[in-house]
């Protein structure tokens, strides 16, 4: 009898060790799930907004002098600031590849900048007392057509450098004032000028991302809008000898802009699998 309880007993083992091993072999592998992560990508087209203040400078030459024959009395030089608050848009797109940017922007800013200088011609009029005048500047728009560049030092923050073309409404104007034939003081404006300039900008920018699709920017750019010229303007006021005096001048328009933007990016970060 113990014999055939000691052989059963066996038995059932053998029998339960083959029905685990069975189970074991039969349940199938599973992989591990993907994660998902969210990669920010700069790549894409934007649109924004900016405001800051722009230190411009008029380099000016005024010339005074004898209308009919065209022969110059006397020449002026002086530099001015012309300084004010600027505001506009912007629309562009960017190419990331790894760690660098690549990409196009253009702007169009509305502009307070104004400014003007004094030219005292001393005893130019005809009875020897001093010809006055004053030129005036104003920059009423300008734009921006510009190539980016740079760097990401993390994937949030861009450091670029830019650069390209530059336009803008240019106006001048101003008023001379000496004595008339009568010996009577008179002021003679200046007839108004008003030109669209095309020159140059380079600068440099900081932009960093501070929401899903929205980044904010801090840029300096330089620009140079060439020059304006008028004249020779005839005038009543009387230069030597008894005969109306002419005045002439140009400006040279440089420029110093700071802005601070902020853009809203189209589309959205990218989902990456690992």
């Amino acid at each position: 009898m113990k014999r055939v309880v000691i052989g059963m007993a066996a038995a059932m083992s053998l029998f339960a060790s083959g029905a685990l091993a069975a189970d074991l072999a039969a349940k199938p592998y599973v992989k591990a799930p993907a994660v998902a992560a969210v990669v920010d990508s700069w790549t894409g087209f934007y649109i924004g907004g900016n405001l800051g203040y722009s230190w411009g400078r008029a380099r000016n030459t005024e010339t005074i002098s004898n209308f009919a024959t065209g022969a110059a009395l006397a020449t002026g030089t002086g530099s001015n600031n012309v300084n004010g608050v600027i505001g506009g848009g912007q629309i562009g797109y960017n190419w990331q590849v790894q760690n660098w940017l690549f990409g196009l922007e253009t702007d169009i800013q509305g502009s307070g900048e104004k400014g003007s200088i004094n030219f005292v011609c001393v005893a130019c009029a005809n009875d020897g007392t001093n010809i006055t005048s004053t030129v005036t500047q104003k920059l009423s728009w300008f734009g921006t057509a510009r190539g980016r560049a740079g760097v990401l030092v993390t994937p949030s923050v861009l450091l670029y450098g830019t650069g390209g073309l530059a336009y803008g409404q240019l106006k001048t104007g101003g008023s001379i004032t000496g004595t008339n034939i009568g010996g009577v003081p008179v002021t003679v404006a200046f007839p108004g000028t008003s030109s669209t300039r095309v020159g140059w900008t380079a600068g440099v920018g900081v932009e960093g991302k501070i929401a899903p699709n929205w980044t904010a920017k801090l840029e300096y750019l330089y620009m140079d809008l060439g020059s304006v010229s008028a004249g020779p303007i005839a005038t009543t006021i009387l230069v030597p000898v008894r005969t109306a005096g002419g005045v002439s001048y140009s400006s040279r328009f440089t420029d110093n802009i700071l802005r601070a933007g902020i853009n809203y990016q189209f589309g959205g970060p990218v989902v990456a699998k690992y």
